[in-house]
């Protein structure tokens, strides 16, 4: 019997069959794909407004409604249009709606919303009204939840375009409350459509902004092009000019942009940007500003503060819980009456405090007025001359910084020849530092540092001071009879305290002050001028001024609680030896000082008596000791009545004054109060 082989593999006619069945099955598939998409196309979505506003109005805890009509194009990215939309604001905002528009249309990522993410890649609107409020709790009108402190909740936008309207934003923390209207005028080539005109207030200061951008506003850096923008506003007394371009709205991110600045302080912008600046007079600069992420950056800075002229670059690093400030600025001439707010003093209004004397001589007189002119300042208490205004400790402790600034020339300086200078201010956790604080002056330097910690009541400060080399003929150019003396003046000051303002850091102070010189020459009229020596000063009206060799001067004070007590005043001359005591009080701004000058060679003419040098800072008096003159004077009174010649004879002078031991003072003076007071003549 044959059996009949059975083939395994399919026959062509199955091939067949398989291939029809495969066929209609894509067929059916694609008709139903068809069918679904032209229902979703077709489909009266309009119909669904009523169901869509109940749901949302319930998710969101307050009224959404679309007016007028719905219509969605479904995609990957798909697309809704309403006409006539309102999202009304949580019961506790200030207004009643989030958003009005005639039309909205947006895009909306389908994917994100399972994850519970709202992804909105563009949104179009017509005519909107927008107010959007923050408090300072977090909670925001903008938050598309019942949670409206959710940030999650906040919708990822990536840009808007919007034809005209108004946007009202208010923030309590940033004292912000300002109304922005805007319109889109499209015309070809225009690059900057979009016009925009803002008012209300910034930081609590009156502000006002006009300028124009791009017709579509990015808010987010995957924008294929940044986003152009001018901006001319004006908060308080600060103004600003800016042009260039920004690549995220929301984040303030991705800014390239030129800016003019111009103020009465920079000290103002701490409210207006958290940036802490020195007080400052009025200013105007300019320059390049770029941000990325949290840090800003200030480049290319040209500008002038007061009479004097500015450069450099900045950097503010927001990263940190704690912002630092980091860069480098100079000033090829930097004017001296500049620097005064930095210390608390107002700009001089160009009037002089005069220093009364008692002197008799009337050119004696005028090198000592010279010598005293201050500018009068208005930051300082009546009849004072230390400045009053006080530290704002809250700012020490709002910023870190490290920065370096220095001026090659220093100009207009009255009181002190400063030539040049540089600090470096380092600012951390409420503690400033200046170190190395350097400074050129009359031909020689100060060098040291300066402390101010402002975690303490009031602040503590600190500082070392090395003088070197200072020129004596350089010292004080005010003064025309100093102008012929030669000579190098050293000095040490190591000062601290307790206070809140200059005032108050001196008038608390403790530590050391000295001042010493070695051999050089003086002026003699300053020497007779103090011993009021009649014959001398003849000679200088006669035949001018002369010098005489100087062999070496020491001041130097303890100071204990702003009370500057003299533990040496020497002053050594071929001419004369002057020796002194007495007290200055930082604290009462007074000073009670006592000269007493031995003359080494024979004058007539002479009523050499101690010389007082007494008063405040702002009203110093200079004059013999009344109670030693007064003796004198009775003297030759009594002479003058027995014969006119003998009253001559009472103002000889013979001269008993010795050479002081220079080295002695000198290395006495320089060390702290442990050590003697030198003699008063060299024994």
């Amino acid at each position: 019997m044959l059996e009949t082989a059975t083939n395994p593999y399919p026959s062509m006619n199955d091939f067949s069959l398989l291939s029809t069945n495969f066929r209609r099955w894509l067929a059916g598939l694609a008709a139903l794909l068809i069918a679904l998409v032209l229902m979703v196309y077709f489909f009266p979505w309009d119909s669904l407004r009523g169901p869509i506003n109940r749901y949302v109005s319930e998710q969101l805890g307050r009224r959404f409604e679309i007016t007028k009509r719905l219509s969605v194009h479904v995609g990957r990215t798909t697309t809704v249009r309403a006409e006539g939309i309102e999202i009304a604001n949580p019961e506790w905002a200030y207004d009643p709606y989030l958003l009005k528009a005639t039309v909205a249309e947006f895009d909306i990522n389908l994917l994100p919303l399972i994850f519970g993410k709202v992804v909105l890649p563009r949104i179009s609107l017509s005519e909107p009204s927008v107010s959007l409020q923050i408090e300072p709790d977090g909670r925001r009108t903008w938050a598309l939840s019942r949670d409206t402190s959710d940030t999650g909740a906040v919708p990822e936008i990536g840009a808007i375009v919007v034809d005209k309207g108004r946007v009202n934003y208010r923030a309590r923390a940033q004292g912000a409350d300002l109304d922005v209207e805007f319109f889109l005028l499209k015309e070809e080539g225009n690059l900057l459509p979009l016009s925009y005109k803002a008012n209300g207030k910034w930081k609590n200061e009156a502000f006002t902004a006009n300028g124009r951008g791009g017709g579509v506003l990015k808010f987010s850096q995957d924008s294929q092009a940044p986003f152009p923008l001018e901006v001319n506003a004006v908060a308080g007394r600060t103004r600003l000019n800016a042009k260039g371009s920004i690549a995220n709205l929301a984040e303030l991110a991705g800014i390239d942009a030129t800016f003019d600045l111009q103020g009465q302080n920079l000290d103002d912008l701490f409210n207006l940007l958290g940036v802490v600046l020195p007080s400052t007079p009025a200013y105007k600069l300019r320059g390049k500003l770029n941000k990325q992420d949290k840090l800003w950056a200030v480049s290319q800075i040209q500008g002038v503060l007061g009479k004097s002229d500015l450069s450099g670059a900045l950097s503010f690093d927001q990263s940190a819980a704690i912002p630092l400030l980091t860069g480098k600025v100079q000033s090829k001439m930097m004017d001296f009456a500049d620097l005064g707010p930095v210390i608390g003093l107002a700009p001089s209004n160009g009037s002089d405090s005069k220093v009364k004397s008692r002197a008799t001589s009337s050119s004696a007189n005028k090198a000592k007025a010279g010598a005293s002119k201050t500018a009068a300042r208005t930051s300082t208490a009546p009849g004072k001359v230390l400045p009053v205004t006080q530290l704002d400790v809250v700012k020490l402790k709002a910023m870190n910084a490290d920065v370096t600034y220095s001026a090659a020339d220093i100009r207009h300086v009255k009181e002190l020849p400063l030539d040049k200078g540089s600090v470096h201010i380092k600012l951390k956790a409420g503690v400033l530092q200046l170190e190395p604080v350097s400074l050129g002056i009359a031909g020689g330097s100060v060098a040291g540092t300066v402390r101010i910690d402002a975690n303490v009541m009031p602040a503590a400060f600190s500082t070392q001071l090395d003088v070197r080399a200072v020129q004596l003929n350089q010292l004080f150019p005010a003064v025309e009879s100093t102008k012929t003396g030669l000579g190098k003046i050293s000095g040490q000051f190591d000062l601290k305290g307790r206070g809140n303002s200059v005032a108050q850091m001196l008038g608390s102070a403790s530590g050391d002050v000295a001042i010493l010189m070695g051999k050089g020459e003086i002026s003699n009229i300053l020497l007779e001028y103090m011993g009021l020596d009649g014959a001398e000063v003849v000679k200088f009206l006669l035949s001018g001024d002369r010098t005489v060799l100087l062999r070496c001067a020491a001041a130097a004070f303890d100071v204990k609680q702003g009370l500057m007590s003299s533990r040496a005043i020497v002053l050594d001359t071929s001419d004369t030896l002057i020796t002194g005591e007495g007290q200055i009080s930082l604290a009462n701004e007074t000073l009670d000082i006592l000269l007493k000058p031995q003359p080494k060679d024979v004058s007539i003419l002479s009523l050499r008596s101690p010389l007082r040098i007494g008063g405040t800072f702002a009203d110093m008096t200079a004059g013999p000791e009344k109670t030693a003159l007064a003796g004198r004077a009775g003297l030759a009174l009594l002479l003058g009545i027995i014969n006119p010649l003998l009253a001559l004879a009472a103002t000889i002078e013979t001269g008993p004054g010795e050479d002081a031991d220079c080295v002695d003072i000198l290395k006495q003076a320089a060390q702290p109060k442990s050590s003697p007071k030198p003699a008063a003549a060299g024994k």
